[in-house]
């Protein structure tokens, strides 16, 4: 039995992606330090196949003997976003690139490390820039610099494969609703109205459960994907912020989306990923965005309207 190991395990994608290893017949070690206060790990706790540890990602003393006895690394411990990395940091730097570097340097070349980048480190571009693998990697944010300098210390080592992930959407029992699908179909569904700012900025969008499945495709093709980067997303989801409105609009009925002529992203994401690579790989998405906003309806529908965005 392959034993995988995932730091922030408990967060959006980690608690989906562990029920999706689970599942297949991985034994999974979770660690994440539960900051939000949210169990979303509680339903997988059943399986004898999964163990939990409360610790900090940074804690070799802790997390390096856990390294030791795994045949594969899954590090998705991180500060997320460009906001909270320039609140925290200190936080962001040890969380997204140190913890990174101790795990790098205390695994050994037969264990496979499969790391999440974010595809935002394109930085600055047009919104008729296509993005490939070989695209210049022009981070602007701390967030997306701390991501992309974790990437390319494991890709000088051996046996790492990074996926450079579109933005996710989908529920999960981590819910997060500052994701721009989420966020757009959250507002839909409770105040019934959303306010955009740069609503011709173009990105790219993938399901959570299609990361997950990407992940997987990873472990067991490690043999012909290892050594490379690949961008993760759906090919027909690079749209504007304004048609992704006008497409969660088309399914929540007077849904009010107003243009605002101020504000900006941080990260100045604006242009087209190209998923090819990871095509020829073996794998594609198959969740669409109408799939999702669906999906999304319901889960807010189960949701309290007061969540927050813990």
């Amino acid at each position: 039995m392959t034993h995988v190991l995932v730091t922030g395990a408990g967060g959006f994608l980690g608690s989906v992606l562990c029920e999706q290893l689970l599942a297949e017949g991985y034994k999974v070690t979770a660690v994440d330090l539960l900051l939000h206060r949210v169990p979303s790990l509680l339903h997988l706790c059943h399986d004898p196949n999964f163990d939990f540890i409360r610790a900090d990602a940074r804690d070799m003393g802790v997390v390096g003997p856990l390294i030791a006895k795994a045949d594969v690394l899954i590090p998705l411990a991180a500060i997320v976003g460009a906001g909270a990395c320039a609140r925290q940091p200190v936080a962001a730097e040890t969380t997204n690139f140190d913890a990174i570097r101790d795990l790098n340097d205390r695994r050994s070349s037969n264990q496979l490390v499969v790391y999440p980048n974010t595809n935002s480190g394109y930085g600055t571009k047009s919104g008729e820039v296509v993005c490939t693998e070989d695209s210049p990697l022009e981070p602007i944010t701390l967030y997306g610099k701390t991501k992309v300098n974790a990437e390319l210390l494991l890709l000088e080592a051996e046996n790492a494969i990074t996926l450079r992930l579109a933005t996710v959407f989908g529920s999960s029992s981590r819910m997060r609703l500052d994701l721009l699908v989420n966020h757009f179909t959250y507002a839909a569904c409770t105040d019934r109205y959303v306010v955009i700012f740069e609503g011709h900025f173009k990105r790219n969008y993938i399901h959570i459960r299609d990361v997950a499945d990407a992940f997987l495709h990873c472990i067991t093709n490690r043999d012909k994907m290892v050594g490379h980067c690949y961008n993760a997303g759906l090919d027909d989801a690079n749209l504007s912020k304004t048609e992704l409105a006008e497409a969660i609009r088309a399914h929540i009925p007077g849904f009010v989306i107003h243009h605002a002529p101020i504000g900006e992203d941080p990260d100045k994401r604006n242009y087209i990923v190209s998923n090819a690579r990871l095509r020829e790989a073996g794998f594609e998405a198959k969740r669409s965005l109408d799939d999702g906003i669906v999906e999304l309806r319901c889960a807010f529908g189960v949701m309290p309207f007061d969540y927050k965005n813990v």
